[in-house]
């Protein structure tokens, strides 16, 4: 997991100043760190019997669609509001400075899918938490959550395992 960890490019005050900001965009052009994130989460969720992966935009996509390909499933996105084209439902959360909205669309699951959330990095757990929100308005049964990177500083993987919810995260960073 240091390879994973390695991998990833730290940009102190960014977007604003005290943050340390996580840029995973350096592990995606690493082709043997990403290899192993598939590997990792792939062996992690293979026999938890998933019927679908559900990844959260934008960098949920590029992890999710790889994770759904290798284990044969398909890829449902969780999109920023106004988004999708189609029927959809909606959820608002919690950001630091406001709120959003994330969509999925309202064909997406059904009551016999078993999902699996992806993405890049859980933080204070807002947008993972509406994600699992969506599943359930939808009758989703919420098989997990897996993400590249998790800040314990924030909580947000705390407050998903609070929900009964099981959580993958390949490697941590402190701080925010």
């Amino acid at each position: 997991m240091n390879k994973i960890k390695n991998a990833i490019r730290t940009i102190p005050n960014f977007p604003i100043d005290g943050i340390m900001f996580r840029d995973v965009t350096t592990l995606y052009s690493n082709s043997e760190a990403m290899k192993e994130v598939i590997k990792l989460t792939c062996d992690y969720w293979k026999n938890k019997s998933l019927t679908i992966i559900a990844g959260i935009e934008a960098r949920g996509f590029i992890t999710g669609s790889i994770i759904a390909n290798q284990l044969s499933l398909p890829f449902v996105p969780i999109r920023k509001k106004g988004k999708l084209p189609y029927d959809k439902l909606s959820q608002d959360y919690e950001l630091e400075y406001g709120k959003a909205s994330i969509e999925i669309h309202s064909d997406a699951l059904n009551g016999n899918d078993n999902v699996l959330i992806v993405d890049d990095l859980i933080a204070t757990g807002g947008t993972a938490l509406a994600s699992i929100e969506l599943v359930k308005k939808l009758n989703g049964n919420i098989s997990g959550c897996s993400f590249i990177i998790d800040l314990p500083k924030l909580g947000g993987k705390e407050k998903i395992e609070k929900e009964g919810i099981e959580v993958q995260a390949l490697c941590s960073f402190e701080g925010h």
